[in-house]
């Protein structure tokens, strides 16, 4: 079963923008809720896309220089990287189905 991986500061260029398959990164603190209350739904989105796109998930208080480069204000926000580019955001708490009404295009 495929888990969110974490990313860093030092890992988000090799892990997230060189990577062959898109990655949907999920930015978020230990002390936000909303971020608690997505989390299960980032999980499930990881199991059921496996193979088809990688999770990661980029604590924001340890990795200033991430959040800087793509301007991330607020979290949660998950951006989905494909070819190293930023094809979709979505900051703040949503159910599953609108998350899956933005990443799916661009998955196949």
């Amino acid at each position: 079963m495929s888990e969110p991986f974490e990313v860093t500061d030092a890992t988000f260029e090799s892990e997230v923008l060189k990577s062959e398959t898109p990655v949907l990164v999920d930015f978020w603190a230990e002390w936000c809720a909303p971020c608690k209350m997505i989390a299960p739904i980032v999980d499930e989105i990881a199991q059921e896309y496996e193979g088809q796109m990688r999770v990661a998930k980029l604590d924001a208080d340890s990795n200033p220089n991430t959040m800087l480069a793509y301007n991330v204000m607020g979290i949660p926000t998950l951006i989905l990287f494909k070819g190293g580019k930023m094809v979709a955001r979505i900051t703040g708490f949503k159910p599953k189905e609108y998350l899956l009404t933005q990443i799916e295009p661009h998955l196949f």
